[in-house]
Protein backbone atom coordinates (compact mmCIF):
# COMPACT_ATOMS: atom_id res chain seq x y z
CA UNK A 1 0.00 0.00 0.00
CA UNK A 2 1.27 3.47 -0.84
CA UNK A 3 2.38 5.13 2.40
CA UNK A 4 1.44 8.59 1.12
CA UNK A 5 -1.88 7.66 -0.42
CA UNK A 6 -4.66 10.26 0.03
CA UNK A 7 -2.15 12.98 0.99
CA UNK A 8 -2.51 16.23 -0.94
CA UNK A 9 1.16 17.23 -0.74
CA UNK A 10 3.99 15.45 -2.60
CA UNK A 11 6.22 12.95 -0.83
CA UNK A 12 9.26 15.25 -0.91
CA UNK A 13 7.47 18.02 0.98
CA UNK A 14 6.11 15.67 3.66
CA UNK A 15 9.43 13.91 4.22
CA UNK A 16 11.31 17.24 4.29
CA UNK A 17 8.96 18.67 6.94
CA UNK A 18 9.27 15.57 9.13
CA UNK A 19 13.05 15.51 8.71
CA UNK A 20 13.34 19.19 9.71
CA UNK A 21 11.31 18.58 12.87
CA UNK A 22 13.33 15.59 14.13
CA UNK A 23 16.74 16.81 12.96
CA UNK A 24 16.73 20.42 14.19
CA UNK A 25 15.37 22.29 17.20
CA UNK A 26 12.36 23.64 15.29
CA UNK A 27 8.69 23.87 16.19
CA UNK A 28 5.84 23.05 13.83
CA UNK A 29 5.29 26.80 13.46
CA UNK A 30 8.96 27.28 12.46
CA UNK A 31 8.67 24.63 9.77
CA UNK A 32 5.43 26.20 8.55
CA UNK A 33 7.31 29.49 8.07
CA UNK A 34 10.28 27.82 6.36
CA UNK A 35 7.98 26.12 3.87
CA UNK A 36 5.99 29.33 3.33
CA UNK A 37 9.19 31.16 2.33
CA UNK A 38 9.57 28.55 -0.41
CA UNK A 39 6.04 29.09 -1.64
CA UNK A 40 4.53 26.04 0.09
CA UNK A 41 1.41 26.86 2.09
CA UNK A 42 0.74 24.19 4.71
CA UNK A 43 -0.63 24.59 8.22
CA UNK A 44 1.37 23.70 11.31
CA UNK A 45 -1.41 21.30 12.32
CA UNK A 46 -0.84 19.32 9.10
CA UNK A 47 2.89 19.25 9.86
CA UNK A 48 2.17 18.01 13.39
CA UNK A 49 0.04 15.17 12.02
CA UNK A 50 2.73 14.28 9.48
CA UNK A 51 5.32 14.04 12.27
CA UNK A 52 3.05 11.77 14.30
CA UNK A 53 2.20 9.51 11.37
CA UNK A 54 5.55 9.29 9.58
CA UNK A 55 8.08 9.87 12.37
CA UNK A 56 7.77 6.32 13.71
CA UNK A 57 7.71 4.88 10.20
CA UNK A 58 10.95 6.64 9.22
CA UNK A 59 12.56 5.60 12.51
CA UNK A 60 11.74 1.91 11.94
CA UNK A 61 13.19 2.05 8.44
CA UNK A 62 16.35 3.71 9.70
CA UNK A 63 16.79 1.11 12.44
CA UNK A 64 16.39 -1.73 9.94
CA UNK A 65 19.13 -0.23 7.77
CA UNK A 66 21.42 0.63 10.69
CA UNK A 67 24.98 -0.64 10.26
CA UNK A 68 25.19 -2.02 13.81
CA UNK A 69 26.28 -0.88 17.25
CA UNK A 70 29.51 -1.21 19.19
CA UNK A 71 30.17 -3.73 21.95
CA UNK A 72 30.16 -1.28 24.88
CA UNK A 73 26.95 0.27 26.19
CA UNK A 74 26.82 3.41 28.33
CA UNK A 75 23.53 3.47 30.21
CA UNK A 76 21.94 6.31 32.15
CA UNK A 77 18.57 7.68 33.20
CA UNK A 78 17.32 11.24 33.76
CA UNK A 79 14.26 12.76 35.37
CA UNK A 80 11.45 13.87 33.07
CA UNK A 81 8.35 15.61 34.40
CA UNK A 82 5.11 14.84 32.53
CA UNK A 83 1.84 16.42 33.67
CA UNK A 84 3.39 17.23 37.03
CA UNK A 85 4.54 13.66 37.68
CA UNK A 86 8.13 12.47 37.69
CA UNK A 87 9.17 9.90 35.09
CA UNK A 88 12.52 8.55 33.93
CA UNK A 89 14.11 8.56 30.50
CA UNK A 90 16.40 5.53 30.15
CA UNK A 91 19.06 5.73 27.44
CA UNK A 92 21.86 3.50 26.18
CA UNK A 93 24.58 4.65 23.77
CA UNK A 94 27.57 2.77 22.39
CA UNK A 95 31.21 3.88 22.34
CA UNK A 96 30.66 5.82 19.09
CA UNK A 97 27.76 7.86 20.45
CA UNK A 98 25.08 5.85 18.63
CA UNK A 99 21.82 5.62 20.60
CA UNK A 100 21.04 1.92 21.03
CA UNK A 101 17.69 2.48 22.73
CA UNK A 102 15.77 5.11 24.67
CA UNK A 103 12.69 4.45 26.75
CA UNK A 104 10.37 6.42 29.05
CA UNK A 105 9.30 4.69 32.27
CA UNK A 106 7.41 5.73 35.36
CA UNK A 107 9.98 4.14 37.71
CA UNK A 108 13.69 3.40 37.94
CA UNK A 109 13.65 0.37 40.21
CA UNK A 110 15.05 -3.10 39.50
CA UNK A 111 11.99 -4.17 37.49
CA UNK A 112 12.24 -1.10 35.25
CA UNK A 113 15.98 -1.69 34.74
CA UNK A 114 15.33 -5.32 33.76
CA UNK A 115 12.68 -4.31 31.23
CA UNK A 116 15.09 -1.82 29.69
CA UNK A 117 17.88 -4.41 29.55
CA UNK A 118 15.48 -6.81 27.84
CA UNK A 119 14.82 -4.17 25.18
CA UNK A 120 18.56 -3.72 24.71
CA UNK A 121 19.13 -7.45 24.26
CA UNK A 122 16.27 -7.67 21.77
CA UNK A 123 17.40 -4.65 19.74
CA UNK A 124 21.10 -5.47 19.89
CA UNK A 125 20.63 -9.15 19.15
CA UNK A 126 22.81 -10.41 21.97
CA UNK A 127 24.83 -9.49 25.05
CA UNK A 128 27.34 -6.61 24.80
CA UNK A 129 30.93 -7.07 25.90
CA UNK A 130 30.73 -4.30 28.50
CA UNK A 131 28.19 -2.00 30.12
CA UNK A 132 28.98 1.25 31.92
CA UNK A 133 26.47 2.72 34.40
CA UNK A 134 26.33 4.94 37.44
CA UNK A 135 25.96 3.50 40.93
CA UNK A 136 22.15 3.16 40.86
CA UNK A 137 21.38 -0.10 42.67
CA UNK A 138 18.85 -1.18 40.03
CA UNK A 139 21.60 -1.82 37.48
CA UNK A 140 23.41 -4.68 39.29
CA UNK A 141 20.08 -6.49 39.66
CA UNK A 142 19.39 -6.37 35.91
CA UNK A 143 23.04 -7.13 35.11
CA UNK A 144 23.13 -10.31 37.20
CA UNK A 145 19.91 -11.68 35.74
CA UNK A 146 20.12 -10.63 32.07
CA UNK A 147 23.76 -9.82 31.19
CA UNK A 148 25.91 -11.89 33.56
CA UNK A 149 28.67 -12.32 31.00
CA UNK A 150 29.13 -8.61 30.35
CA UNK A 151 31.71 -6.54 32.21
CA UNK A 152 29.98 -4.00 34.45
CA UNK A 153 31.83 -0.77 35.19
CA UNK A 154 30.62 1.93 37.62
CA UNK A 155 33.79 4.05 37.77
CA UNK A 156 33.37 7.76 38.39
CA UNK A 157 33.05 9.85 35.20
CA UNK A 158 33.11 6.70 33.04
CA UNK A 159 29.44 7.21 32.19
CA UNK A 160 29.78 10.80 30.95
CA UNK A 161 29.10 9.72 27.37
CA UNK A 162 25.53 8.63 28.25
CA UNK A 163 24.92 11.68 30.43
CA UNK A 164 25.99 14.05 27.67
CA UNK A 165 23.74 12.31 25.15
CA UNK A 166 20.73 13.52 27.14
CA UNK A 167 21.53 17.18 26.43
CA UNK A 168 20.03 17.27 22.93
CA UNK A 169 16.80 15.71 24.16
CA UNK A 170 16.68 18.16 27.08
CA UNK A 171 16.98 21.05 24.65
CA UNK A 172 14.11 19.75 22.55
CA UNK A 173 12.02 19.05 25.64
CA UNK A 174 12.37 22.71 26.70
CA UNK A 175 11.44 23.88 23.21
CA UNK A 176 8.33 21.69 23.29
CA UNK A 177 7.45 22.95 26.82
CA UNK A 178 7.74 19.44 28.19
CA UNK A 179 6.24 16.22 26.94
CA UNK A 180 2.47 16.03 27.24
CA UNK A 181 2.21 12.27 27.85
CA UNK A 182 4.38 9.14 28.01
CA UNK A 183 3.08 8.02 24.61
CA UNK A 184 3.86 11.36 22.97
CA UNK A 185 7.28 11.53 24.65
CA UNK A 186 8.23 7.98 23.69
CA UNK A 187 7.13 8.56 20.11
CA UNK A 188 9.32 11.64 19.87
CA UNK A 189 12.48 10.34 21.55
CA UNK A 190 12.45 7.12 19.49
CA UNK A 191 12.25 8.96 16.17
CA UNK A 192 14.65 11.66 17.33
CA UNK A 193 17.27 9.04 18.29
CA UNK A 194 16.98 7.20 14.97
CA UNK A 195 17.38 10.40 12.95
CA UNK A 196 20.26 11.53 15.18
CA UNK A 197 22.10 8.24 14.56
CA UNK A 198 21.81 8.82 10.82
CA UNK A 199 23.87 12.01 11.15
CA UNK A 200 26.31 10.69 13.75
CA UNK A 201 29.79 10.28 12.28
CA UNK A 202 31.30 7.45 14.31
CA UNK A 203 34.97 7.53 15.19
CA UNK A 204 35.49 4.33 13.21
CA UNK A 205 34.59 6.32 10.08
CA UNK A 206 37.18 9.04 10.75
CA UNK A 207 40.75 8.52 9.57
CA UNK A 208 43.60 9.03 12.03
CA UNK A 209 45.02 12.06 10.19
CA UNK A 210 41.69 13.85 10.59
Amino acid sequence: MNTYERHRFPTDIISCAVWLYYRFNLSHRDIEDLLAVRGITVSREAIRLWCIKFGGLYARRLRRKHRGYGDTFYIDEVFVKINGKQHYLWRAVDQDGEVVDVHLKAKRDGAAAKRFFERLLRNYGGEPRKIVTDKLRSYPVAHRELMPGAIHSTKQYANNRAEQSHEVTRERERGMRRFKSIKQGQRFVSAHAAVGNLFNLGRHHVKAQH
